[in-house]
């Protein structure tokens, strides 16, 4: 603050004590004229000492100013009385918990009143801890007001003495209101700031374990398409050895089948539609080799074949049905694909009439762990897997998912 406004600022407390000590004076001795009045040396020492206490008081606070608003501290700075409008980036119930976290934390706070129906937080503040009988006039009060906004929070902080007005003239706060305003401000500073990093630090795990979840789901992809292939190639080099025109036939369902799969082999979300086309171009491929002995059965809703599901699963599962379900056995058997639609799920099921869960291979390979895990980072909770008994023989297994996934990782 400028020389000429501490001078002033100086004098305005000199003057005002100056003219209340001569009027006291004046009153005093018409009182006591009757008795000559006071000697004249009381109103000499009287008179500089009051001066000289206003002039130290004035400059123990501009000290004190000064340490908390900095050297270019204004006029303003300079009141005992002190208001601030701030805006955080906050919702209204946020910016008063905090507010009200703040304020409990001043030093010799007491009497904290806050409503959270009018979002206003009072509370009175001591100046001197050694004093605990300090005039209630005396202390300092801290009003902060909650004003919600349309995308930000503005909080009204007030910080003045409890004392009216009129007490401005003759007395100063040391600064101690300044002093509240800047604690306020930096705490209400500090909390947001470190909502500011937990939030950060959270929505950056949040996306990494999406990158995870996301590498994961790939990697289990990448281990059902070769699944399927090995096992094709395998059985196509069979039938070259006993009968090429089978295993030509089969490798030109393959090449189909490839040119349905490849193109949407690196997505991971595909339809009951096209999941359909493809176990179909599979068990083409197997009908080669089995002959009458693979039978297929189909009751897929024409409106649910738009369902989305997860690629390559329903694939798992056929396939599934016929290595440890029919192939096993002599006389083969049927397979069913069944969709139904039940509320807002549909579920897909895969059954046979095979050999059952008696074997010592039935329904613990990689594919089915590999469904159970794409499904969980696919959709969460939202959707289930199932494998149980068929009557009177033979597996079923039920993939249940939304109709209308939340997620496009689906």
């Amino acid at each position: 603050m400028s020389n000429r406004k501490s001078f002033f600022f100086v004098a305005r407390l000199a003057f005002a004590w100056a003219g209340s000590f001569l009027i006291v004076w004046i009153l005093l001795s018409n009182i006591t004229k009757r008795w000559s009045g006071p000697p004249s040396w009381v109103f000499v020492i009287g008179f500089f000492g009051c001066i000289a206490w206003t002039i130290a008081a004035g400059i123990s606070h501009q000290r004190r100013v000064r340490l908390i608003a900095g050297e270019e501290a204004d006029g303003a700075a300079m009141s005992t009385r002190h208001r601030r409008e701030i805006q955080f980036p906050l919702d209204p119930s946020e910016a008063f918990s905090l507010i009200e976290a703040t304020i409990r934390e001043l030093p010799r706070v007491s009497d904290i009143e806050a409503d959270r129906n009018s979002l206003e937080v009072r509370a009175k503040v001591k100046r001197r801890p050694e004093s605990e009988d300090w005039p209630s006039s005396m202390c300092d009060r801290v009003i902060a007001i909650v004003a919600p906004g349309e995308s930000t929070t503005r909080v009204t902080l007030v910080c003045e003495p409890t004392a009216g007005p009129w007490i401005d003239l003759w007395f100063v706060d040391y600064g101690a209101n300044l002093g509240n305003m800047a604690a306020i401000t930096r705490g209400m500073t500090r909390r947001v700031t470190e909502r500011m990093h937990q939030q950060q630090v959270a929505a950056k795990q949040a996306e990494v374990e999406k990158e995870l979840a996301v590498a994961k789901l790939s990697l289990l992809e990448a281990q059902v398409e070769p699944h399927f292939l090995y096992n094709t190639l395998a059985s196509a080099q069979i039938l070259t050895r006993t009968d090429p025109a089978r295993a030509d036939n089969m490798l030109g369902h393959l090449i189909e089948y490839l040119r349905r799969a490849v193109p949407r082999a690196d997505e991971t979300s595909s339809t009951l539609g096209e999941e359909l086309e493809r176990a179909k171009a599979y068990l083409e491929i197997l009908r080669i080799r089995m002959g009458e002995r693979l039978k297929l059965n189909l009751e897929v809703p024409e409106e649910l074949k738009s369902v989305k599901m997860p690629a390559m699963m329903l694939q798992t599962l056929v396939e599934n049905a016929i290595k440890h379900g029919l192939e096993p056995i002599p006389g083969g058997g049927s397979v069913w694909i069944i969709a139904r639609s039940r509320g807002n799920d549909a579920s897909i099921t895969v059954a046979d009439d095979g050999r059952g869960f008696g074997g010592d291979s039935a329904g613990t390979g990689i594919g089915l762990r590999n469904i159970r895990e794409r499904l969980r980072l696919a959709y969460g909770d939202a959707a289930s897997f199932a494998i149980t008994s068929n009557f009177p023989k033979g597996v079923a297994a039920t993939i249940t998912v939304p109709l209308d996934p939340p997620d496009a990782k689906a």
